[in-house]
This record gives C-alpha cells, sequence and structure tokens, in this order.
C-alpha cells in the first residue's frame, strides 16, 4: 500500500531504496575484536542507500521523493525519521520488517554489519512496480540504490530501468548490476571492488569500459582515497581527491550518486569535479547522508580532471 505520496506534479529526483534500513552508527575510541565497547556516541536514523542519497540531495537544495519498501515497525521508524529530516516520501508497505544495519566507526574506519532485509512477496513487489511507474513518470532523474532484498529477481533493477522514462544512475553491485546494466542505465557507480566482482578485471578503466560495452551509457567508478574515474561515449576522465582525509567513508558513495544527479546538466568534467568534492565532503561527517560545506569549499578550487583519452570505445 502506498503511503505519503505527498507534493505536486513537478518534476523531482527520485531515490529508490527497495531494502530500506534503520540504520545504528556506534562511535567507538578503538575497535578491538573479541572486546566489550563502550560507544562515545550513538544515532539511529532512517538509511539504506537511496535514503542516503535523498539527504545530500536535500542538503544541497534538490527537491527529492524518497520510494522503496518498509515494513514491521522497523519500517514505520525509517519512515518517521525521513519525514522529520523534511523528506518527501512515497514508501510501500511489504509484510516483512525492514532491517536493521550497525556501523562501528573507529580511527577513521568504519565497519558495517548488514542485515539482509526480509522477503519480498511477488505480490508487494508487483504492488510497487504498479506504483513506480507513476513515481518515475514525474521524476526528472531516477537513482536506484542499494542491494537487493530476498525474495527479487536479480534482474528487478533491469525492470525498473525498463519503466523509467527519464535519465537513471544506478548504483548496485554482484548480478543485479550485471543484468541492470544490460538495460542500459544512464550511468552505473560501482566502487573499485563492485567493479572488480562484476567484470574481474582488475584495471578500473578497462573494467569500466567493459560495463560501457555491455549497455551503460556511463560508467563512473569511485575508487576511495584514490578519486574517481568515468568512462562514457564521449571520453574518459580521472579526478583525485587533493588531500586524505579522515573519518567515516560510509557515506562517500551516497554523496557521489547525488552529486551525479544533481549535476546531470554540467558537462563531465564539472560533473565529476563536483562529484569527487561532495564525496569528499561527506567523509568528516559521523554519519551516512550528511556533507560538510567547509570541506567542500575548502577541496573544490584544487580538484582537477585529467581526461585519460578522447573516446571511451576506442
Amino acid at each position: 500500500m502506498l503511503s505519503g505520496a505527498r507534493g505536486a506534479n513537478h518534476q523531482h529526483i527520485l531515490t529508490v531504496t527497495l531494502n530500506a534500513a534503520l540504520d545504528v552508527t556506534y562511535q567507538v575510541p578503538s575497535l578491538r575484536l573479541g572486546h566489550s565497547h563502550r560507544p562515545t556516541a550513538t544515532d539511529m536514523r532512517a538509511g539504506g542507500k537511496g535514503v542516503n542519497v535523498a539527504r545530500v540531495l536535500h542538503a544541497l537544495g534538490h527537491e527529492t521523493m524518497v520510494t522503496g519498501l518498509v515494513g514491521g515497525e522497523t519500517g514505520n521508524a525509517i519512515r518517521a525519521d525521513v519525514l522529520v529530516s523534511g523528506l518527501r516520501e512515497a514508501l510501500f508497505d511489504m509484510a516483512g520488517p525492514s532491517r536493521r544495519t550497525v556501523t562501528i566507526v573507529s580511527d577513521g574506519a568504519a565497519t558495517a554489519v548488514n542485515e539482509p532485509g526480509p522477503r519480498v512477496s511477488i505480490s508487494d513487489w508487483a504492488d510497487f512496480v504498479g506504483g513506480y511507474h507513476a513515481l518515475a513518470a514525474r521524476a526528472s532523474v531516477v537513482v536506484l540504490s542499494g542491494s537487493l532484498p530476498p525474495g527479487l529477481p536479480d534482474d528487478a533493477y533491469a525492470q525498473l530501468i525498463r519503466a523509467t522514462p527519464t535519465p537513471v544512475i544506478l548504483d548496485t553491485s554482484g548480478p543485479p548490476l550485471l543484468a541492470g546494466v544490460a538495460a542500459r542505465p544512464s550511468v552505473v557507480k560501482p566502487n573499485a571492488h563492485e567493479l572488480i566482482e562484476a567484470t574481474g578485471l582488475d584495471d578500473p578503466v578497462a573494467g569500466a569500459r567493459a560495463l560501457l560495452h555491455r549497455g551503460a551509457h556511463a560508467v563512473v567508478a569511485s575508487l576511495g582515497p584514490d578519486g574517481m574515474i568515468a568512462v562514457s561515449h564521449e571520453g574518459s576522465w580521472r579526478v583525485r581527491v587533493p588531500e586524505e582525509l579522515r573519518g567515516n567513508p560510509t557515506g562517500a558513495g551516497d554523496a557521489c550518486v547525488a552529486a551525479l544527479a544533481a549535476g546531470r546538466a554540467l558537462e563531465w568534467p564539472d560533473r565529476l569535479a563536483e562529484a569527487v568534492a561532495i564525496s569528499a565532503a561527506a567523509v568528516p561527517c559521523p554519519l551516512a547522508g550528511d556533507i560538510d560545506p567547509d570541506t567542500y569549499t575548502r577541496l573544490r578550487p584544487a580538484i582537477t580532471v585529467e581526461a585519460l583519452d578522447a573516446r571511451a570505445d576506442r
């Protein structure tokens, strides 16, 4: 059942989180396996990659709509926090309870424990797909992010891409990534590990080109501290982070996706520079979905984009 589908018919960026979560983040001075820990800070908020993307877009001043599947008391908590955060939502109910995730942040690194999520029934999926068509038709860009919950086929994202009349950015991994690429999304955004897993190629540029030839219009791969590469039929580029950052890198990839969605009208070099700066601005923040404006302001002028070649398909 659809709930919370508020707002006018004007265009916005629609973020889809099929495996939404209630994110719990613990800050500890030092993480030691096999020992008890007392967090110095504990936070709980609605999460899942698409929700994090929507938070960043909202912080950047863009109109967003959050959709996906939620269930049970955890789902109620997710929906309530989405609204408290100032985001509009069109979330669909499912029979199973939504998952929780736990992230332990210590010494500038994050350790995550992610539940797989509930099994989604055929009827719950059919209800979502039926409502998704109307939501996607009113969006200027659609972002499909995160893992698929149990019960959904590997081509679930591909089904949504084929039903979407507007540009789609896909951020997932494994078989759903490969199936989604075949449906020809506008941009796919794997990280370095996901790119190797999907293509079997250690060289990120070669891996990105492999996904391009499988159907993606453009591939943007985040390389962590080494920056980012992008490969499209117009060319390929590399962007490096101008300084080492410490903090919680969990939300950096989602911030990158938000920047790619927000910068869809920019030429690729400017779009990538923005994506790196906004992604870097997420690292100092304790919680995924937040960005630090001061970090963005400091780093953005120092970011340069290197053209790797004239065209990616040569």
